[in-house]
């Protein structure tokens, strides 16, 4: 395996889609290994595919101590979450830690930002 094919294998297990069904599992207990972001998501929303690719960068940058689950809200019962979550508009970025929401922001944001979000609310130790 070449090393780019190998760093996306790599991305790819760091960043994956969940549902209603699953989040509990690969979202909150997943949080006790791992802060995990969040990006609640629709595919009518512009901002939503702007801020993807940089969250998918972010997540690369960390080599697997932060994971990315991407919850697209129209599929299935996914809005259920939404709902849950109270979130108002998207995308919505929630960053979970040890099976809790530790911070979160709305709307696309450069990536320099959303590096300080995690520097800000993760825990690191």
């Amino acid at each position: 395996m070449t090393s780019d094919a190998h760093k996306h294998a790599h991305v790819a297990s760091d960043s994956y889609d969940v549902s209603w069904q699953d989040f509990d599992t690969r979202v909150i207990a997943a949080s006790h290994e791992r802060p995990i972001l969040v990006d609640l998501w629709a595919d009518w929303c512009a901002p939503c595919r702007v801020i993807a690719p940089l969250l998918e960068q972010l997540v690369a940058q960390y080599e697997g101590a932060l994971a990315l689950a991407r919850v697209e809200v129209d599929d299935g019962e996914n809005m259920k979450l939404a709902g849950h979550y109270r979130v108002r508009g998207f995308p919505t970025i929630i960053l979970f830690q040890n099976g809790k929401e530790k911070g979160r922001f709305s709307g696309a944001k450069p990536l320099r930002v959303i590096e300080q979000f995690v520097a800000d609310h993760a825990d690191w130790r």
